[in-house]
């Protein structure tokens, strides 16, 4: 059988009744009787009430690099995702230079392989320069050593139809999925928060819903024009919700994300004017909160992923008007799916696996290595959760370089005490461990 390298013992895959696993040589080894499970040299983690989980699989992460390595790199982005669960991220296009071409996204791949904290798996731009005029070198990333499937122009929506359109047929050829910001440009210049009673109140320009709902609703039809594969990202309005259900009973392929903090926080957070809370898309009233939540229960929503947007401290202790838009996400992103839905008990632990591992895996294309089942044989890309613990948020003390978390001095259950790539731990004990050589090979 090889090397053994860890025993969990006492654990609970996707939530269900206690073994042992038994990783050794990348994959899971063996699966025994609770307790049974013996390996000479081994490490044994007494895991009794963890769960187990596939690692998770984020679609959506600003890891900045190239370009804004002050904010994040790839490496401190990736440690922050290991410590949170991660194995996998899939890494935003809006970097400096723009992920528009073979090159750039080579470059963030193999940074990612040689920090060793997750995997890492670019998303190409689907315009030169995320401007909107003419689509990018899809074949050509596609063709690269990056193997590129998820293309987004994230932070600026694709508001030109025909050039959708034609992202749309492009990626059909080697099943790529086009991921939409959706975001109606003239709807919201100089918006700067939900628009609603909180807005009118508080004197910040309104973000109307439909600005939102408008372009998804068309982008849906074109998908289904086209028979092509659509993703929305950050979906955040009840409307939304009810859109994506009906293109889905019309069996159109959409697939659809909501972030951690559309499912647990509102507009009303806007009246302390704190910019930690200034995101885009924004965060919505109480409402859509409760439809979003719905969404994600009942399967409109099929995945959770973070958004995780890293800023500078210059970039955000502002007044509200000139900060950046977003929040930090993925040292928080299981903690609040545990509180909001898992807890609250609209979501079992197997149903978690499926909204931030198998479906991510399977919509980015990565689901031979990523999102597996805990069996033997499959790659030991693992998670280990304590559902039981709780901890307060401190964002100085988080493995990004970035504290633009909206949870600081927030108490949120959970605890991921390890993280497995490919069976070499990259957290224990709830802490990042440092890979040995820096360098550890990524498909």
């Amino acid at each position: 059988m090889g090397t053994i390298t860890y025993v969990l013992r006492g654990v609970r895959p996707l939530g269900g009744d206690a073994v042992d696993v038994v990783l050794a040589d990348g994959v899971v080894a063996e699966v025994a009787e609770a307790g049974s499970a013996t390996a000479e040299g081994a490490t044994v983690i007494e895991a009794a009430d963890h769960v187990l989980l596939p690692g998770l699989v984020d679609l959506h992460t600003h890891l900045r690099e190239p370009g804004r390595e002050d904010a994040e790199t790839v490496a401190s982005g990736t440690r922050a995702a290991a410590v949170g669960g991660f194995t996998a991220v899939h890494a935003m296009a809006n970097t400096s230079p723009v992920a528009d071409t073979a090159g750039v996204v080579e470059q963030v791949h193999r940074l990612g392989q040689q920090a060793g904290w997750a995997d890492v798996h670019p998303v190409g731009a689907v315009t030169v320069g995320l401007d909107g005029v003419r689509l990018a070198e899809l074949g050509a990333m596609a063709d690269s050593a990056a193997r590129v499937r998820v293309f987004s122009d994230d932070g600026k929506c694709v508001h030109d139809p025909i050039l959708m359109r034609r992202a749309l047929e492009y990626v059909k050829a080697f099943d790529g999925v086009v991921a939409q910001h959706a975001q109606e440009p003239r709807l919201t210049e100089g918006a700067q928060m939900n628009e609603g009673v909180v807005s009118a109140q508080v004197g910040l320009a309104g973000w109307p819903a439909v600005a939102e709902e408008a372009i998804i609703a068309r982008d849906v039809l074109l998908a289904e024009h086209v028979g092509s594969r659509l993703h929305v990202c950050h979906l955040s309005t009840a409307g939304s919700v009810e859109i994506i259900r009906w293109a889905k009973s019309r069996g159109i392929d959409v697939t659809a994300e909501v972030t951690p903090h559309h499912l647990i926080l509102t507009d009303d957070l806007a009246r302390t004017y704190d910019p930690t809370y200034k995101v885009n898309p924004p965060l919505r009233t109480a409402a859509d909160v409760e439809a979003v939540r719905q969404g994600l229960a009942d399967g409109t929503i099929d995945i959770v992923a973070t958004d995780h947007a890293p800023h500078t401290r210059e970039d955000k202790d502002c007044e509200w008007g000139a900060a950046a838009f977003g929040m930090t996400g993925l040292e928080t992103a299981l903690s609040v799916v545990q509180q909001t839905m898992v807890d609250t008990g609209r979501l079992t632990w197997s149903d978690v696996a499926r909204v931030l591992s198998t479906a991510p895996a399977r919509i980015g294309r990565i689901e031979a290595t990523q999102g597996r089942p805990i069996a033997v044989g499959e790659p030991a890309n693992l998670t280990l959760v304590d559902p039981t613990a709780t901890r307060t948020i401190d964002g100085a003390a988080q493995a990004t370089s970035s504290g633009n978390t909206p949870f600081r001095g927030h108490e949120l259950p959970g605890q991921v005490v390890a993280t497995f790539l490919r069976g070499r731990a990259t957290v224990l004990d709830g802490a990042p461990v440092a890979p040995v050589d820096g360098v550890v090979s990524a498909p």
